[in-house]
């Protein structure tokens, strides 16, 4: 498989998973008339239980890819998608689906985990960093789009057909990893299905200060994101008036994402993953400031209200990846673990935060100001904790990798 072939394959795969999540978002308030929700924020749980169940599911797949190679478990894992998107298309009421959406994410979780883990076994440093930025460009198309397909398919269609698209999605794209895609895993690098090697490899993993306060900052940064996705059809359809254009403005942010995504992958090879991100998390803060004061002001319009959230999101696109790149650096040999471990920690605390503050949108945009701007202190203070109080510093040059000795216990 040729190097293009490989990252638009990986980005679909990890799209799948952002496709569950925006397509749902135009569909959610036809959801939860026909399934008889009564608090209207309980609507948020269709996208919020996908999110924290996504990162429960995470602590599976990885260990079971070291052992048994990338290929079998991603398969494995489309497999669940494919039929729980099926089963959640014949859903009756809100509970069902609510509880089939939590499976669905647990079981495909190596739909967003086993990505990373392959690309680290091809790729390392800053190398490794930019792959992620090429891929996530293609990621991050996918919630450009996903509301307006959702949105066309309910203009022919129930909200039913927008899971049975899912589906056929998913049948399409494992085909595809099966015809084209190499075992990535070196053999060497196989690890054991034993309790205690996996609980090693993963609280190594977890615990390494270098990496720490990357894997939680980006879960927190995750965390504000997820908000914004929660309640954007609430503030932005209903409150700002956006009502149909509501696809195409969320689609917008997403396209600035991923424009974000693109410039870091030009970029990051020659500032270094570090130096791009640490201004990134900087930059946010003082938007989030901004919004913040924006929020405050009487009648806050749409067009005071998106350009700067805008611009903030860009800055999530330049901090996911390097921050993932940089906590992945030091695991070679137990990519798979130390991603399933990571992957845990960012979807848990990032979903889990993004519920809570979806769940406080109170008609206005405060409270979405305030959870960015939270967030992006306390994930300056984290980097700060990993980084020993100095930014900038690109402490691997190309090529160079730094490497954790792990106990005998993985061996």
């Amino acid at each position: 498989m040729g190097p293009r072939e490989f990252v638009v394959l990986m980005a679909m795969t990890m799209a799948l998973q952002a496709l569950a999540i925006d397509a749902m978002l135009p569909a959610l308030g036809q959801i939860a008339t026909d399934l008889k929700v009564g608090d209207p924020n309980q609507r948020q749980l269709i996208v919020g239980i996908f999110l924290i169940s996504a990162g429960l599911g995470a602590l599976i797949p990885g260990a079971l890819a070291d052992r048994y190679g990338r290929r079998p478990v991603l398969l494995v894992s489309f497999a669940i998608y494919l039929v729980l998107s099926l089963g959640c298309a014949l859903a009756q009421d809100f509970t069902t689906l609510l509880t089939l959406r939590a499976a669905q994410a647990i079981g495909s979780a190596g739909l967003a985990v086993l990505p990373s883990a392959i690309i680290r076994d091809r790729h390392g440093g800053d190398a490794m960093a930019r792959q992620m930025s090429i891929i996530s460009v293609i990621f991050m198309l996918v919630p450009m789009v996903a509301p307006t397909i959702g949105q066309a398919v309910l203009l022919v269609a129930g909200w039913r057909w927008i899971f049975a698209l899912l589906a056929v999605m998913s049948l399409l794209v494992a085909l595809w990893v099966y015809f084209r895609l190499e075992e990535t895993l070196d053999p060497a690098n196989r690890q054991p299905i034993r309790p205690m090697a996996i609980a090693t490899n993963m609280i190594t993993a977890a615990a390494d200060r270098a990496s720490f306060g990357y894997v939680v900052g980006a879960g927190l940064i995750m965390g504000a994101l997820f908000g914004y996705v929660n309640c954007a059809q609430q503030l932005v359809g209903e409150h700002f008036g956006a009502g149909a254009l509501f696809p195409l403005i969320f689609g917008a942010t997403a396209l600035c994402m991923a424009f974000a995504s693109f410039f870091n992958s030009r970029i990051v090879e020659r500032f270094g993953a570090r130096r791009v991100s640490h201004a990134a998390v900087l930059i946010s803060i003082l938007l989030s400031a901004l919004q913040v004061w924006l929020a405050g002001q009487p009648n806050e319009s749409l067009l005071q209200f998106m350009p700067v959230m805008a611009i903030n999101i860009c800055m999530v696109g330049f901090i996911g990846a390097n921050f993932g790149s940089i906590a992945l650096q030091a695991f070679p040999h137990m990519a798979g673990a130390a991603s399933s471990v990571q992957a845990f920690l960012r979807m848990v605390i990032g979903s889990g935060l993004g519920i809570v503050f979806g769940l406080a949108y109170d008609g206005t945009a405060r409270p979405l100001a305030l959870a960015f701007l939270g967030c992006g202190i306390a994930t300056l203070v984290l980097v700060l904790w990993s980084e020993r109080g100095r930014l900038f510093r690109r402490i691997n040059p190309p090529g160079a990798l730094r490497e954790v000795t792990l106990p005998d216990a993985h061996c």
